[in-house]
């Protein structure tokens, strides 16, 4: 008797969260919006939806604006979601170094200030960026105004249903419960995910694939990953870590990489292989306007840009073996748009094409058909991924119900 109690308990509480999470999208989308317009689109009674806005209201997170035209009755109020009251603390935790951003709920950014962060255990690291945020926070402070949520991206493997990281590349990490350390330091609902999954997140609601449901963001940078968007979410997997693109093998007689395989994507396709590929073809005495000390991603794609063989036929095999690897994923996922991030796409003119002439000769021709490979619209080493954890949670009623319940 007592459990069906709870578990009806628990449903009530879920429904709540599912109808106010679908009506605050529709106002976030679409808003302005009236209530009648909501309960068409989202099949809820009109009575259920005046009484979700209504709390909404009261707690500051919508605003009535300008009614609509009359179509013959009373003139129905518009709604648009209110979001310069509620901020959102992000962060992008590298190897050597942190990024913290003040976003308001629209995405805005505030503030922002990088912190090197060179500690090299789990629990020193903790203390440097936990430090950081209270820095940042009392720096800040005129401008914050309701703080609902700090959220961390990081290298690594993470598991973000229970907020813990289980690797990362550069420091020792046992079971780290970063999200319960966090809630319990500052009082602020936390959330931890991977940098390149949730940069796919992002580049799905502000970004290059906004326009689809399906995408899958590759980035290049220390090493090559991707995030997979299916159906508006980033596909994680049963331990919440997927897309390793960088661990194909696309040379049985290459590198050895550091997973331990040889001729990984990853020994070919990331910043510190290009540059090492340039630096040698150099002290082979190949002619390039490049010098060893031009051995640098912008600079490299400066040349290429500029015409520079060495620097183009340098990005041009890069970017054959990024297509190798994508069209694998392609004949696997069938995505709408595939997103490249990185240094490197500032030679996109060379790079996209190589790809895109891989994809063409070995992807499914009904998956390849109208399908754009463009630049990412967003900054790879900016938080914009980590506030994309809370938008999310706002989008699907978990940060929402909880600012609504408060």
């Amino acid at each position: 008797m007592t459990t069906g109690g709870q578990a009806q308990i628990g449903n009530v509480d879920l429904v709540k969260q599912l109808n106010s999470a679908a009506v605050y999208r529709l106002i976030d989308r679409q808003g302005p919006i009236s209530r009648i317009q909501i309960a068409e689109h989202s099949q809820l009674a009109p009575a259920s939806v005046t009484k979700i806005t209504r709390q909404m209201i009261e707690r500051g997170l919508i605003k009535e604006v300008d009614q609509q035209a009359s179509t013959g009755g009373r003139r129905a109020i518009s709604i648009v979601t209110e979001t310069r009251g509620f901020n959102t603390i992000g962060i992008r935790l590298g190897r050597n170094d942190a990024t913290l951003t003040l976003f308001d709920l629209s995405g805005k950014v505030l503030a922002q200030e990088d912190y090197a962060l060179p500690e090299r255990t789990q629990e020193t690291l903790e203390h440097a960026l936990f430090n950081a945020i209270a820095s940042f926070c009392e720096q800040y402070q005129r401008k914050l105004r309701e703080l609902i949520a700090i959220a961390v991206i990081l290298p690594g493997l993470v598991d973000p249903n229970n907020g813990v990281i289980r690797y990362m590349p550069h420091i020792a990490v046992h079971h780290w419960p970063l999200v319960a350390n966090l809630q319990k330091r500052f009082n602020v609902t936390s959330f931890v995910g991977h940098d390149i999954r949730s940069l796919a997140l992002a580049e799905h609601y502000f970004g290059a694939s906004r326009d689809c449901a399906d995408s899958i963001l590759v980035r290049v940078h220390r090493g090559t990953g991707a995030g997979i968007i299916t159906n508006g979410h980033i596909f994680l997997g049963s331990n919440g870590n997927v897309g390793e693109l960088g661990h194909i093998q696309v040379d049985p007689l290459g590198e050895r990489c550091h997973c331990g395989n040889f001729g990984c994507l990853e020994t070919l396709a990331a910043n510190s292989a290009i540059e090492n590929r340039v630096r040698h073809l150099l002290t082979q005495g190949y002619p390039s306007t490049l010098t060893l000390d031009d051995c640098v991603m912008p600079k490299i794609c400066k040349a290429a840009n500029r015409g520079d063989a060495l620097a183009a036929e340098v990005i041009e095999s890069v970017g054959r073996h990024l297509g190798k690897a994508i069209a694998i994923a392609i004949n696997l996922f069938n995505p709408q748009k595939v997103v490249i991030a990185g240094e490197i796409t500032e030679a996109d003119k060379i790079l996209l094409p190589a790809i895109e002439g891989c994809i063409n000769t070995q992807a499914l021709k009904a998956f390849r058909q109208n399908l754009p490979v463009v630049r990412s619209e967003l900054d790879h080493r900016s938080a914009i991924g980590a506030f994309a954890l809370a938008k999310r949670a706002m989008l699907n009623g978990i940060l929402l119900q909880h600012l609504m319940e408060s």
